[in-house]
């Protein structure tokens, strides 16, 4: 289905650039005419000079990244497109989520933790016993993300003191462990 939407938004786009080209040169011929028959009226033979109306066209760019921690990037860059084909081409794993004259927005969904957490990522616990992930070490005004509640009852020492240090978030596979981990350990409320 996603293939489907991400298809039909090409052709979307495709349709409107080709739509506005067809308008710009049938504007540059229609002004062409004018100007040649207002130059024969004046009794000027002089044909005005010809101007490519295809060429490059550069366009605003928006490249959205969603990380499976929910964190998002934002990346803004200007292309120069020459050929549509080579376009799309190039951002064939995007969804295109808005477009306007100027700008083209592309999302895409990462399979991986953001830059920030593996930079500085610590998995800590609240006061509350809520697993959570902070932006350095453990300290409760900066939680990024939480998860869920721990019996701490059952939590083994070396686990509870390690939370409290904190744990370092460092990968995706180190996150996932973590998270399987301490899963184990989810308070059931009733």
């Amino acid at each position: 289905m996603k293939k489907f939407q991400r298809t039909q938004r090409r052709n979307t786009y495709f349709l409107f650039i080709c739509v506005m080209l067809m308008i710009t040169g049938f504007m540059v011929w229609n002004t062409n005419v004018i100007e040649g028959s207002q130059a024969k009226e004046k009794g000027n033979d002089h044909q005005p000079e010809a101007f490519e109306v295809m060429g490059p066209q550069t366009i605003n760019i928006v490249l959205e990244r969603i990380y499976l921690d929910g964190e998002k990037s934002q990346e803004r860059i200007q292309e120069t497109i020459l050929s549509m084909e080579d376009f799309w081409a190039h951002y064939e794993g995007w969804d295109l989520i808005d477009q306007n004259e100027n700008e083209l927005i592309f999302r895409r969904e990462v399979e991986d933790i953001s830059p920030l957490l593996k930079i500085n990522g610590y998995f800590g616990i609240t006061e509350d016993g809520i697993l959570s992930i902070y932006e350095g070490e453990p300290n409760e005004e900066k939680v990024i993300q939480s998860f869920f509640q721990l019996d701490t009852r059952k939590l083994k020492s070396q686990d509870h003191t390690e939370l409290i240090k904190g744990i370092p978030v460092q990968n995706l596979k180190r996150y996932e462990e973590v998270l399987q981990v301490f899963g184990q350990y989810k308070s059931v409320q009733m």
